[in-house]
């Protein structure tokens, strides 16, 4: 499974890389709701916690769906600006006036993506016009909880009241909090940026599209960017620009706007505490499935506490050496276990690291 990028005439200097104030403050507000996801900022967490003022606190509750569960192209509303030239701007101001720019209509679509309500790489009926796709999206919210209704509610009927709203949220969360955080990031997005365009000039696209992520690549032959990720999406630059933002507050997540009639937009942690090459979605499946068989675990039981020969284990579990030698075939596919010669027995291991490291791998696999 991958989300497509079609660059067929994309010419090199249509590829920007720029940090985005307001794609960060997302990301932060991301976090702060969901600090599960992000255990590196625990501490960032906790302190901006401490200092919410409670009222602030309860309105980030009001719409959290926008950033919690998924993080809404309203935070990157340069893309959606017609042209598909437009670029982050430097201040968070400034990029909220690009927010402001985008029609009710695209607001509406945007906003919307929490309840699934709307077709989101192809074209579609204007939401705000169709009112079988409004009750569709009322009762997908519904579906989803109080909050999510009254809000979709309020959507529908007054979209300039909900943009005031969300602009003022906004604006009061940079002054409470993601001013400051700002201030310590933009430099090293800055740094991070630069270096991703000095790779864009001197190697090419496909060797920044590597420092990017190992899950990011490109076919050239193709034309083609596919990004590794367990969902399904194409969309192309079609006279468009790509875009690359940065964030720090982001890992695990690499995201793919591919919004239709959007620019399409990779937005990529700038650092990962996991495994330097984290697993693709194939091989973190086959990791899963060579570990789901009962004899395969009984298997894993013994090797994890020492190394044994195919005959050893044949013994030790019952069974004939063809079939342990099925089975140990498949964990070795999966990269779960090792194996050495000693004079004329070949001794299997488990590999510990790799099998300890299937909580995080896991993780990253499916919030990517």
């Amino acid at each position: 499974m991958s989300v497509d990028i079609d660059i067929s005439g994309l010419r090199p200097e249509r590829v920007s890389v720029l940090p985005s104030p307001l794609s960060e403050l997302g990301m932060a507000l991301h976090a702060l709701s969901e600090p599960g996801h992000h255990p590196g900022l625990q501490g960032w967490v906790t302190t901006v916690t401490a200092g919410l003022d409670s009222h602030l606190a309860d309105r980030m509750c009001e719409a959290d769906f926008l950033w919690r569960t998924s993080h809404s192209d309203l935070f990157h509303p340069y893309a959606g600006i017609p042209g598909g030239t437009t670029l982050p701007a430097a201040t968070l101001a400034e990029e909220l006036d690009l927010l402001d720019k985008l029609t009710d209509e695209q607001f509406v679509d945007a906003a919307l993506e929490f309840s699934c309500a709307l077709p989101y790489g192809m074209p579609g009926p204007p939401v705000l016009a169709d009112p079988a796709l409004r009750q569709r999206a009322l009762e997908l919210a519904a579906a989803r909880g109080p909050r999510q209704l009254l809000f979709t509610q309020r959507l529908f009927e007054d979209p300039p009241r909900v943009r005031a709203w969300l602009r003022q949220f906004l604006e009061d969360c940079d002054a409470a909090f993601f001013a400051e955080t700002w201030s310590r990031l933009r430099h090293q997005l800055t740094a991070d940026a630069r270096h991703k365009t000095d790779l864009l000039r001197h190697k090419g696209l496909a060797e920044a599209l590597a420092a990017v992520s190992p899950a990011v690549v490109l076919d050239e032959e193709a034309d083609r960017i596919t990004v590794d990720k367990l969902g399904r999406g194409r969309t192309t630059t079609a006279g468009r620009s790509l875009l690359l933002v940065p964030t720090s507050l982001g890992w695990p997540h690499l995201m793919v706007l591919h919004r239709y009639g959007w620019q399409p937009l990779l937005h990529y942690p700038i650092a990962s505490p996991g495994p330097a090459s984290p697993l693709s979605v194939e091989e973190l499946s086959l990791r899963l499935a060579a570990l789901s068989h009962p004899a395969r675990m009984q298997i894993c039981r013994s090797l994890a506490r020492s190394t044994f020969t195919t005959s050893e284990l044949a013994q030790i579990h019952g069974m004939s050496p063809p079939e342990i030698s099925r089975h140990l075939s498949t964990l070795k596919k999966a990269g779960l276990i090792t194996t050495r010669r000693r004079g004329r027995y070949v001794l299997h291991q488990m590999d510990v690291p790799a099998v300890a490291r299937l909580g995080s791998d896991f993780l990253e696999g499916i919030l990517r």
